[in-house]
């Protein structure tokens, strides 16, 4: 693992500067700025972490990390942004993910917020609150999800790495609507132990970041293994614009971003072909059962449904119990006609480094357009659901493409400075993550050249 990848770090600092380092990430973490991206906060923690001689020459020595309510840290009660699990035994040891990042010398700064058992990529928590998304002081926007408060943690400063999981979008979404960088592994890179599941087929442990170096060195410390960097240049690579499906309903800013990224990555030298990639289209009827999240979330929930029905966010419960329909034999076939489309996209992409794009096709709408209404109007709540339901589907359509052909992928910031952040998204296949972090790598000094920010 490579220390000097920090991209605010040239050189390991000394013990009193990763203090003052730490004390600045904490006075932000308890800024506004961070108001609701943090259910529980360990700053003493932290700061008696950093203070460790032992740390002083790790990778991470003393910076801020945000960890996810999804996973497990020793002692504390894993509740998974719900109110279901408040009173269930507080975790014996930490989960692998954070005991690497513990042992890379992190400051585990407190545990972050999220959508309810991770169900949705929109944000919202009706039991916590909703952090606001950082970019648009003036509106309070949504952060997308589930990894809501990870996002905000990375975007305001409060925290150098996030850590996330990612089901279907969970750490692209937030990253893109936040403006940050966000890596999906391939699942089986990272270790999932100690994660409470929603799909076990899909889950990701992974992290957000603010840059790609950042992205590297978190990515090198919770696969444990060293991403081999070759630093070819982006004329040495070919890459597809996949158009079906995923080019759809882009509002004007994205749209405009996206293209503004793609002129940029043609003018570095990348070879760029629109493809159809009509597998895309058989995704639907291929979940048209409910999907794996489905089934397997209610495999983890239904004893606690039974129980506990009435304390889950509506919105959450109802994609749970979804699963419940599902029979054994639709699952099995899920299961084989997943391993069959994952065959066809692999074809369909051979040739191709990578495929781009949007990483979601629209920028954060309002909070206040899909957050659960008071209940007082019953017209205004359905109006509520629907609208977050419509934004769920969209926020999730591109990503979750990703998930399902147990791929790799990146999302990179592409929009200038008076836009509302939007991400470009770079992603393949199974176990190409070391291509697509050396293409992210090179795509990311050429779309700050194309920001106007060299």
């Amino acid at each position: 693992m490579r220390p000097d990848l920090i991209a605010t770090r040239e050189a390991l600092p000394s013990a009193g500067a990763a203090q003052a380092e730490l004390e600045l990430s904490i006075d932000i973490a308890r800024s506004s700025a961070c108001e609701r991206a943090f259910l529980k906060t360990s700053f003493d923690q932290a700061r008696a972490g950093a203070a460790d001689p032992a740390n002083a020459r790790r990778p991470l020595a003393g910076l801020a990390v945000s960890v996810k309510d999804l996973f497990d840290v020793a002692g504390q009660v894993t509740t998974a942004g719900s109110v279901v699990l408040a009173d269930a035994p507080p975790a014996a040891s930490d989960c692998p993910a954070v005991a690497r990042l513990k042992a890379a010398g992190a400051a585990v700064m407190g545990r972050t917020n999220m959508t309810e058992f991770a169900f949705s990529g929109v944000g919202t928590n009706p039991h916590y609150g909703t952090p606001a998304n950082p970019a648009d002081p003036a509106t309070p926007r949504i952060p997308g999800g589930s990894s809501s408060g990870a996002a905000v943690s990375v975007a305001t400063g409060a925290a150098y790495i996030g850590l996330g999981s990612d089901t279907g979008g969970s750490i692209r979404i937030p990253a893109a609507l936040c403006g940050i960088v966000g890596f999906k592994n391939t699942a089986r890179l990272t270790p999932a132990e100690g994660a409470l599941p929603l799909s076990s087929t899909l889950d990701t442990v992974c992290a957000m970041t603010r840059s790609v170096r950042d992205a590297i060195l978190a990515h090198e410390i919770l696969a444990a293994r060293q991403v081999v960097l070759d630093r070819k240049p982006l004329s040495s690579y070919r890459f597809a614009v996949a158009r079906t499906a995923m080019l759809d309903g882009m509002d004007a800013t994205v749209a405009r971003a996206f293209e503004r990224a793609l002129a940029g990555l043609r003018a570095a030298g990348a070879r760029v072909d629109e493809i159809a990639l009509a597998e895309i289209r058989g995704l639907g009827a291929l979940q048209a059962t409910g999907g794996f999240t489905a089934a397997e979330s209610y495999a983890w929930h239904k004893d606690l449904l039974q129980q506990r029905a009435e304390r889950y966010d509506p919105r959450v419960r109802t994609r749970i119990e979804r699963g419940a329909a599902m029979k054994a034999y639709e699952y099995v076939d899920l299961v084989r006609a997943r391993a069959a489309w994952i065959a066809s996209v692999d074809a369909a992409l051979r040739g191709y480094d990578a495929v781009l794009s949007p990483t979601v096709p629209i920028v954060a709408p309002p909070i206040d357009r899909v957050a659960p209404a008071d209940g007082a109007d019953p017209a205004q709540d359905a109006a509520r659901d629907e609208e977050f339901f419509r934004v769920n589907a969209l926020l999730l359509r591109n990503t979750s493409v990703v998930n399902m052909l147990d791929g790799c992928a990146i999302t990179l910031p592409c929009h200038v400075q008076d836009e509302l952040p939007v991400g470009l998204m770079i992603w393949h296949s199974a176990m190409h993550d070391d291509p697509i972090l050396n293409i992210a790598l090179q795509a990311q000094a050429a779309l700050a050249a194309t920001a106007g920010n060299p």
